[in-house]
């Protein structure tokens, strides 16, 4: 899958990373929530991540 350069990526144990770049190979990602309001970077996720 081709690199999307509007979605940077560090995760390389996703099935989704662009392997020889940091970013995704999604069109699109989902972010999701850990708790009912999130109030901090660690309340949240890429809902899109599969394991390699």
């Amino acid at each position: 899958m081709e690199k999307n350069n509007s979605i940077g990526c560090i995760v390389s144990e996703c099935k989704f990373h662009a392997h020889n770049e940091d970013y995704c190979t999604l069109d699109k990602i989902k972010v999701t929530k850990h708790e009912y309001a999130a109030t901090n970077v660690e309340g949240t996720d890429c809902g899109s991540f599969k394991i390699e």
